[in-house]
Order: structure tokens, then C-alpha cells, then sequence
């Protein structure tokens, strides 16, 4: 989330903390894709502005909106839709409400996926989720020289043939990913929420391929 313009990217179940976090009048959520972890959040917005007045605006993938309206927001489901607007993304940069351009890129996932950068004129921030990492992928020259780079890292390595099957990544590839983009900084995200599997993340390990990486931690404030 950057609370200061209402930009938050995906809305999972840690959706609930943004609630003191709001400082504008206008939300803007953007979603890589939606895969129920990503998208649950989006049940939380009746009490996320229980007590104050917003207007949601959700940037999606237009070829997904169906699957939200029509499966999530199911009868049978949650049957009262809260009130945002849907905003299908198009092949045009998003002007958020700083001036800095989103740009969206697609990433490699089971049923699609996009990633994200942002650009100001002194500094820039990529997220790229739900993908298994890859040096030679499309999305890596979409996100060369960025000053932060937010990345998922779901499992250590080893379990490579585990990325392949769900479509997420291995440490060492992410590394040589911020190696080759020429990141200044990384942030590891969607770490595989098995204690024993989390604990074996060491980004030390990959040192001599990128050096400056640590894995993100719940509530975790930093400067972009």
C-alpha cells in the first residue's frame, strides 16, 4: 500500500490492516490477477470504510471481472456487492494520483498474471507476483534499473520443479532476476506460509548474485 496517494496492489486477506492506513478519499486497487488470495480482501471493503466515506476504484484484467462478480460475489457466496468500480486495465499507462505512470506487464502464471511499475521522475518501484522467476523472462527488461523491487520468493531452492507446477519462484532465479534488471533493492514477498519452508529463505545464501534483498516482513513501512 503507498497510503499517501490510496494505491494498494492486490487485495488478500491482509486487506483488514489497511484501515488505519487511509489518508485519501479515493482508493485505488490493483490486481495482478484474481486467484482467491488475491481477491478476498475485496469482501473486506464494507468494513475496511465502515466509517468513512471513499470511492473504490478496482483495476483488473477486464477479461476477469466475471470471475469477481459472478463467483466471489456469488448468492450463494457473499451475496451484497460492496460499492467500487471496476476499472479494466487497456495498453495504456495508469496516471495515479501523484502523476507518477503505472505500467502493467504480463507475467507467467496459471491463469495470467501482470505485474506492475511505477515511475516518478526520481525514483521507481516494480511488484511482480505470482510468477516463477526467470532472468531470460519478458518482464525482466520492463523493470530494469528500478529503485525498488518488490518480488515474490514462495519457496527456497530446491523446489524448483514445485515453481514450474503452481507458477512461483525459487530464490536463486529472483536473485538473478534483480541481478540482470539491474535493481537497487529487493523486497521478497508471498513466502510460503510453512514456518519450516520460510525459514530455509535465506537471502544470504545468494549474496554473490544479488546482495541487497530481504524478505518483507506484515506491516513492514518503507521509503520508495
Amino acid at each position: 500500500m503507498m497510503p499517501e496517494i490510496g494505491v494498494i496492489f492486490d487485495a488478500g486477506t491482509g486487506l483488514y490492516r489497511a484501515k488505519p492506513l487511509i489518508q485519501t478519499s479515493d482508493l485505488h486497487i490493483f490486481l495482478s490477477h484474481v486467484h482467491l488470495d488475491h481477491v478476498i480482501g475485496l469482501t473486506f471493503l464494507f468494513d475496511l470504510l465502515a466509517d468513512r466515506d471513499a470511492n473504490v476504484f478496482v483495476h483488473v484484467d477486464p477479461g476477469k471481472i466475471d470471475a469477481i462478480t459472478e463467483h466471489l460475489f456469488h448468492d450463494y457466496l457473499f451475496p451484497i456487492l460492496p460499492s467500487f468500480e471496476f476499472v479494466p486495465f487497456n495498453d495504456e499507462p495508469v496516471i495515479l494520483p501523484d502523476g507518477a505512470k503505472l505500467q502493467t506487464m504480463p507475467l507467467t502464471h496459471p491463469g495470467g498474471s501482470l505485474g506492475f511499475r511505477v515511475d516518478w521522475p526520481d525514483r521507481s518501484l516494480a511488484y511482480i507476483t505470482d510468477t516463477t522467476a526467470d532472468p531470460n523472462a519478458d518482464y525482466v527488461n520492463k523493470i530494469a534499473d528500478v529503485d525498488t523491487l518488490i518480488h515474490e520468493c514462495y519457496f527456497p531452492d530446491g523446489w524448483e520443479d514445485h515453481c514450474k507446477l503452481t507458477g512461483h519462484s525459487c530464490l536463486t532465479p529472483v536473485a538473478e532476476v534483480a541481478a540482470k534488471a539491474n535493481a537497487k533493492k529487493v523486497y521478497l514477498v508471498h513466502v510460503n506460509p510453512i514456518e519450516e519452508i520460510a525459514d530455509s529463505i535465506d537471502p544470504s545464501d545468494v549474496n554473490d548474485t544479488f546482495a541487497n534483498m530481504e524478505i518483507a516482513e506484515d506491516e513492514q513501512i518503507i521509503d520508495v
